[in-house]
């Protein structure tokens, strides 16, 4: 590893050294002009008067100044012209050393010629010469100067982690991404034992490319790299290389890659690498900017001439769709490693390894939170337990229980608990029967997550809601598809077979079920009115941004008016069902109305066992094992709805996962 230079004499910026270079200017100007706290200037004709008056021992001529003394002390002082001698001076104003003598007056006269010629040459180039010498400063730091000069633009910010600042973090500290770590660990490997590799014509990666959704750890793995490698690790963020001066990104990298040959074999990590890597040509202005200037210079860096280099290049990025083509050809990045969200086994291994050094209660079952945090990242569930560290601090307990993580896990996924609000009898009435339709349908239907929790308490902007258990699916049917519509419109149905009216607690129950009707139609070709079709395309340009990207369709009119038939006839259809599983169980949904008007909360066990009384009825014809249905809409009878009343809060049926960030 290259040591790094240990300048004790800390640097003098170069702001100072301009300042103090005018200071010194004009303080020779003033001392050599006699500007310094004396008298003020005379005329000669005033100055000879003075000394006519026998107030003056002393006259000193210097060059073209005059100045009369006494007892040591200037009392005047004038000037002649430059063109007159000091002898046609004297004789104009009737002075000679015969006159002087007489009056006891000293004349001394100062050869001062060559300090004059020199001030005056001083005087003339110093300017010129002071700024040559800042600008020659100025572009030798640009091209080699510190990072924190002034001019230091063309220097790159990337920190070489030594012994001393590597991080404690290594691959034991990676849980849930496994098939990642054991790529990158191939990494570490070779650069520790490359005669194992050369031996049979292995070549080593020249680029590391890590993808994945925000928080699943990219990040991290970069960090335990770092910690085992061994070798000098360079970090820099994509954002650091571009500057408004222009060449500085270019210039930056070229002195990233100087020094990481100069120290090689070593590693350099280039984080969110989208934001100087997107491709090129694709932006609204087009052309030849500084972002691509400095990206020109990264491949070449990567994959030029000077292929010989024992460098290797880790990015990580959660946005691969916009990086440009030649980025990830090999020979540039030549491995890709994929750092999805965790598997239930990942969420496991994952909080315990945050739950390490935390005083985990004995009635804490990882695997239970490891199983209803389906679709949480890696950022995710270390939040959860330290939102769960932060319940029990508060509670002054000793130990994370069960209710700290529970609570924990409901103020993330669906928000604080309101507990200064006081709901009313009737908006509690509402709310129960809205919750207890998406619980009550969503346990007769073959293909929804059973119930893990049902509510009426308000937390964030839900007042109430149904906490599924959600199960690990690499794929979902149509089947699976219909019965989450279905489950998202049994609050309103309930509403409107128990109450007689509907409110906007649905308002977000409808965007779900609306937005999961037009993915099964338009992307997933569950229609069999519009066929295998896929309708729209990318939602978003990405090169376009989201106000340009939005809006645009590759379909006509008359596709677009079928699509949304097709999309109100499943959203109409599943209604009917969940009126109908609702009718045919009309005693279960007020016998759980009532609980919940009792205990306001219920958890699974509670509510399956009010569920029990007689066996499902789902509204579909349904095998013994529940794997196959079919769609029964059953009759119902049109029930008027009253007058909207006010809602301050919204309702929400399923609580999806927070996004990553």
């Amino acid at each position: 590893m290259d040591e790094q230079p240990n300048n004790s004499r800390p640097s003098i910026p170069t702001w100072v050294w301009i300042l103090g270079v005018f200071a010194i200017i004009l303080a020779l100007q003033l001392f050599l002009s006699g500007r310094f706290n004396g008298p003020e200037q005379s005329s000669l004709q005033e100055f000879f008067g003075i000394v006519a008056s026998g107030d003056v021992d002393t006259i000193v001529v210097s060059g073209d100044k005059f100045e009369a003394q006494k007892d040591g002390e200037t009392v005047a002082v004038s000037y002649k012209s430059p063109d007159d001698s000091l002898t046609d001076t004297l004789a104009y104003y009737n002075v000679s050393n015969e006159s002087l003598a007489d009056q006891n007056v000293t004349l001394i006269v100062r050869d001062t010629s060559t300090w004059n010629s020199l001030f005056s040459l001083a005087l003339a180039l110093g300017p010129v010469l002071l700024l040559i010498w800042i600008f020659s400063r100025g572009f030798r730091q640009m091209q080699g100067g510190g990072s924190n000069s002034i001019f230091g633009f063309g220097r790159s910010k990337a920190k070489n982690l030594n012994d001393g600042d590597r991080p404690t973090v290594t691959f034991d500290d990676v849980a849930g991404v496994e098939e990642a770590k054991m790529e990158l660990q191939e990494v570490v490997q070779f650069l520790r034992e490359p005669e194992k590799f050369v031996q049979v014509g292995a070549r080593i990666p020249k680029g590391v490319l890590m993808v994945g959704p925000p928080g699943t750890g990219k990040t991290l793995l970069a960090r335990a790299i770092a910690g085992e490698a061994g070798v000098p690790f360079f970090h820099i963020s994509g954002s650091e290389f571009v500057e408004m001066f222009v060449g500085v990104g270019a210039s930056r990298v070229r002195d990233l890659f100087d020094k990481a040959k100069a120290a090689a074999p070593s590693i350099v990590f280039v984080d969110e690498i989208d934001a100087v890597g997107r491709q090129r040509g694709a932006g609204m202005g087009g052309g030849n900017d500084e972002r691509e200037q400095t990206l020109n210079q990264i491949l070449v860096e990567m994959d030029g001439f000077d292929n010989e280099t024992n460098v290797i290049v880790m990015a990580a990025t959660n946005r691969a769709d916009v990086l440009d083509p030649a980025l990830l050809r090999p020979g540039r990045f030549d491995r890709k490693v994929f750092v999805d969200l965790p598997d239930l086994n990942g969420r496991e291994a994952i909080l315990k390894v945050h739950a390490r050094g935390k005083p985990i209660g004995k009635d804490v079952d990882l695997v239970d939170y490891a199983r209803l945090t389906a679709g949480f990242s890696g950022a995710d569930l270390e939040n959860l337990l330290n939102e769960a560290a932060i319940f029990a601090a508060r509670r002054d307990k000793k130990t994370i229980n069960t209710s700290e993580f529970q609570d924990a896990f409901d103020r993330i996924a669906i928000g604080p608990e309101k507990k200064s609000r006081v709901m009313s009898e009737e908006d509690k009435e509402t709310v129960a029967y809205h919750e207890a339709g998406h619980a009550t349908v969503s346990y007769h239907l073959a293909y929804t997550d059973p119930v893990q929790k049902i509510t009426i308490v308000p937390r964030g902007r839900a007042g109430g809601y149904v906490l599924p258990l959600p199960e690990d699916r690499m794929v979902d049917s149509r089947e699976h598809f219909e019965d989450r519509i279905c489950m998202a419109l049994a609050g309103r149905a309930s509403e409107e077979i128990f109450l007689g009216r509907i409110t906007s607690g649905a308002s977000s129950d409808l965007q779900q079920a609306t937005r999961i009707a037009k993915v099964m139609v338009m992307k997933l070709g569950m229609s069999d009115k519009l066929g295998l079709s896929i309708y729209g395309g990318d939602e978003v340009n990405p090169f376009l941004g989201r106000m340009y990207g939005l809006g645009s369709r590759d379909y006509s009119e008359e596709a677009a008016r079928e699509i949304d038939e097709e999309v109100k006839r499943i959203l109409e259809d599943n209604y009917q069902r969940a009126l109908t599983i609702i009718r045919n169980n009309s005693d279960k949904v007020e016998r759980l109305v009532e609980a919940l008007r009792e205990r306001e909360t219920l958890a699974r066990e509670a509510f399956e066992e009010l569920m029990q009384d007689a066996p499902p009825d789902n509204g579909m014809n349904s095998s013994d094992n529940g794997a196959e249905a079919k769609n029964v809409v059953g009759e119902a009878e049109p029930v008027e709805a009253d007058e909207l009343p006010a809602a301050d809060e919204e309702v929400t049926a399923v609580p999806e996962p927070p996004p990553s960030d």
